[in-house]
């Protein structure tokens, strides 16, 4: 193992040191396991032409696009691919101010 100084500032220490705590943890060892998901995701020296798309995960449910008369079949059952359209106001609501 290697030995090493790192200067990070105040808050990021506090932080770093509770979360070690709630884990039961010493510091070194939230740093080592920050250190290895960071390598872990990082796509690294890899070129265009080596890096692949990850494989898709399934969340559930069943796959609208399974059958190839998917576009006929959405229309036809009312099937959404999409999640539910949030619908914000237009405006902010005005705040009332009491006067006495």
């Amino acid at each position: 193992m290697v030995r090493t100084q790192v200067q990070i500032p105040g808050e990021l220490y506090a932080s770093a040191k509770k979360v070690a705590a709630r884990r039961e943890i010493s510091l070194a060892e939230l740093v080592r396991r920050g250190l290895e998901y960071m390598i872990a995701i990082s796509v690294g020296d890899l070129t265009a032409d080596e890096w692949t798309l990850p494989k898709a995960r399934s969340l559930g449910g069943s796959d609208p696009f399974a059958s190839p008369e998917w576009r006929s079949d959405i229309h036809l059952t009312g099937r959404r691919v999409a999640e539910k359209t949030v619908v914000y106001p237009s405006q902010p609501r005005k705040r009332r101010i009491r006067t006495k």
